[in-house]
């Protein structure tokens, strides 16, 4: 029963806080990565997922992991972003992993499209005293791809062994 709510709500919960974290503050905490990290350890043992099956999720977290730095190396992406999508990958594992890296390929591409027609805009008085609108309409700003990268997660969570009944 623990299990069950943790399944249901640590995932969603966490990608949400990334999301949200990430538009404000164009900062995502070490923290949602490590705390996913544990959670996937946890579940999957006391989930009874097989030492193969940790192994081959753990490694798609590698190889994810490995990828997003080079990205982040070349300023692509933020550290956050590199540590969340590898995060994101132990949970999805290979088998859900292309479908992942497509929707947030999708997701960013138009979050960065809208982001873009939003800085061409004059910021309505309203919104101008927001610091983290600001930030966001600045021209040489960055795209804050956790938001991205957090909606890909939730959008294929619901189809992972996760949300199986009996996992």
């Amino acid at each position: 029963m623990v299990a069950d709510a943790i399944k249901l709500m640590l995932f969603p919960a966490l990608m949400a806080f990334a999301a949200s974290s990430d538009l404000l503050t164009m900062t995502i905490s070490n923290r949602v990565s490590l705390i996913l990290a544990g959670g996937f350890f946890a579940l999957a043992v006391f989930g009874g997922m097989s030492t193969t099956e940790i192994l081959l999720h753990l490694g798609a977290g590698g190889v994810v992991l490995l990828l997003a730095f080079g990205f982040f190396a070349r300023g692509w992406i933020g550290g956050g972003d590199a540590k969340l999508a590898a995060a994101t990958a132990l949970w999805l594992g290979f088998d859900h992993l292309l479908p992942y890296v497509i929707y947030a390929s999708v997701f960013g591409g138009a979050l960065t499209i809208l982001l873009l027609q939003f800085r061409l805009a004059p910021l309505p008085v309203w919104l101008a005293s927001e610091d983290w609108v600001q930030r966001l309409h600045r021209k040489e700003g960055g795209v804050p791809y956790g938001i991205a990268l957090a909606a890909a997660a939730l959008a294929i969570y619901p189809d992972t062994p996760w949300m199986a009944f009996g996992m």
